[in-house]
């Protein structure tokens, strides 16, 4: 069997633009290329037309396809020197407001969100604060929600906690249900979690902080810019926005507008 081809590619991902709303044209086309083919193929279609009719019918088929489109790998307190730097250097300056509103764009299945939440519980900050955690795929919503995540990932998540500069034990903020670690629901009822779209859609409030991290190192350079725009424009002035360890502001148009926080890749709108 042929590989699938970039007009193959480029016609499927019209099709989800206009029967699903989705847009994935300006995602990085060898990423996205290498994501649907392994789909093709893990689910044995005759053909490509096939593949195609699949997807634009099959609404229980296209909840599998954005699932597997979509990139949800995430871990609680990943790379524990940026929830380091959370703590001692982004946190504390917003703990002088009156309110913190926190946008985590791309949340995946939540381990972020509850990341945030359990260093702002330490800070005495989690009462006065709101986590907004929004991604693409409404699947992966529905697990955040529920706050559950394997036991056996505890271990390394607890690791990172450490790490991180949690002084705490780590278990006293889930309880163990047979395999999985359901966390603590006063953790939760401080996020809302939504369907967002960064591609298509608009700011929806204004942030001291966005989170967006290892989303955007799928996007194209324009995408990538357009995004910092609908960033821009739901940040505070003196708000933060935090990227991933492989994303950078230094090539957007309006970086000078912003000030690099140490080493980390977090941002001070000036």
């Amino acid at each position: 069997m042929d590989a699938i081809d970039n007009e193959q590619v480029n016609l499927l991902l019209n099709d989800v633009l206009e029967t699903h709303g989705y847009d994935f044209l300006a995602y990085s086309p060898a990423s996205i290329k290498r994501r649907i083919t392994r789909l093709f193929a893990l689910d044995n279609f005759v053909s490509f037309a096939e593949f195609r009719y699949t997807v634009r019918t099959d609404k229980q088929y296209f909840k599998r396809f954005l699932e597997e489109i979509t990139v949800n790998v995430t871990e609680m307190f990943r790379d524990p020197g940026f929830y380091k730097a959370l703590r001692n250097e982004v946190l504390p300056n917003l703990g002088t407001y009156p309110f913190i509103r926190i946008w985590v764009a791309g949340c995946s299945t939540g381990e972020e969100a509850y990341s945030l939440a359990i260093v702002l519980k330490e800070l005495n900050l989690l009462s006065k604060s709101l986590i907004y955690a929004t991604d693409i795929n409404p699947s992966v919503l529905e697990k955040a929600k529920k706050g559950m995540f394997p036991l056996n990932y505890l271990k390394g998540y607890s690791e990172n906690y450490r790490q991180s500069g949690g002084a705490k034990d780590f278990t006293t903020y889930y309880t163990a249900n047979y395999s999985l670690a359901k966390f603590d629901e006063g953790l939760s009822s401080k996020m809302i979690f939504s369907t967002h779209n960064l591609v298509s859609d608009h700011s929806f409030n204004e942030f001291q902080l966005i989170m967006c991290r290892n989303v955007l190192i799928y996007f194209d350079k324009d995408l990538q810019h357009k995004v910092f725009n609908l960033f821009d424009n739901s940040l505070e002035n003196l708000g933060y926005l935090a990227l991933g360890s492989k994303e950078s502001l230094d090539f957007w148009p309006r970086a000078k507008e912003y000030k690099r926080v140490k080493t980390e890749k977090i941002w001070r709108k000036l």
